[in-house]
């Protein structure tokens, strides 16, 4: 059995405290699989922030909700034999997206403008929040929280100053269609083991509230090749297959817990114990 290593941002945490009879629960996905893997006998060591005296550990998953991870948690992090997500330390949408548009470039469609902190910046703000609160610098200086997502009928109709925004990304806005439906699809991982689903929704911008069906789907062979790239052992890929091509939209490194799978939660979480698991083994072989 392993000792595993979790390495958190100082002013986050897995889990909270829920009050009778839910008991203690996690916030993120990874709190569940962490618990799987305990029951299986592994030793889990959850750390926030970078300790003074790190500790001795086997693999180690980093795990910090912030769009760029501070570079004091990624040296960290490579002090362990493995890491899963040491890859994947930079998730900001100019570096993931595949629809990015840049100034001049030809593009007659309609667009969309997003923030470049993953979920609009809401996490970067949150870390702030509570070290301020502590009477600490902020971890994440100038972070804001942008407006939701605006589509736009062609670059010409943006506002003015978009392009000079470092805070703001243009993507082209290409969804998949289906009559006068809209559809996206989302891929969760950890190891080698997976869930994708296509989701369909009347609205532009698709939303849980809006959806009207959902379906198993498979999973593109360039995104998998892109997964393997971007550094992802564990985490969630948002992404259209657009002309018959996988365009991934976003990616999330710190996945919620997902509480709308009801019942199936717990196959879940033992699915990606198993992958989890697997990660490790690849690692040690030089595999991963």
């Amino acid at each position: 059995m392993s000792t595993i290593v979790a390495i958190t941002h100082s002013y986050d945490k897995l889990s909270s405290f829920r009050v009778w009879p839910w008991g203690r629960q996690g916030n993120y996905m990874l709190f569940d699989i962490l618990q799987e893997l305990k029951r299986r006998g592994h030793r889990i060591v959850v750390t926030q922030g970078v300790p003074d005296r790190p500790p001795v550990g086997d693999a180690a998953i980093l795990h910090v909700n912030a769009t760029v991870t501070p570079p004091e948690y990624v040296a960290y992090a490579k002090t362990f034999p493995c890491c899963l997500n040491l890859g994947a330390a930079d998730i900001s949408k100019r570096r993931i997206s595949g629809a990015r548009l840049d100034r001049g470039d030809d593009w007659p469609g309609p667009v969309i403008v997003k923030s470049n902190l993953n979920y609009r910046g809401v996490p970067e703000v949150r870390l702030n929040r509570i070290a301020q609160s502590k009477g600490h610098e902020q971890p994440f200086p100038g972070a804001k929280v942008t407006a939701e997502y605006a589509i736009y009928e062609n670059v010409r109709a943006l506002p003015e100053g978009v392009f000079d925004d470092a805070g703001l990304i243009v993507d082209r806005f290409i969804p998949e269609r289906e009559n006068e439906l809209y559809a996206a699809r989302f891929w969760v991982f950890c190891g080698n083991q997976e869930r994708c689903n296509r989701y369909v929704s009347p609205d532009r911008i698709l939303k849980g509230s809006s959806v009207v069906r959902h379906e198993p789907a498979a999973v593109p062979e360039d995104l998998r090749a892109l997964r393997s790239r971007l550094g992802f052992d564990y985490g969630k890929f948002d992404f259209v297959v657009h002309d018959g091509k996988a365009v991934l939209l976003d990616a999330n490194k710190t996945p919620g817990r997902a509480r709308h799978l009801g019942d199936k939660l717990k196959h879940e979480i033992v699915k990606f114990a198993d992958g989890f698991e697997w990660q490790m083994q690849a690692a040690s072989q030089g595999g991963a």
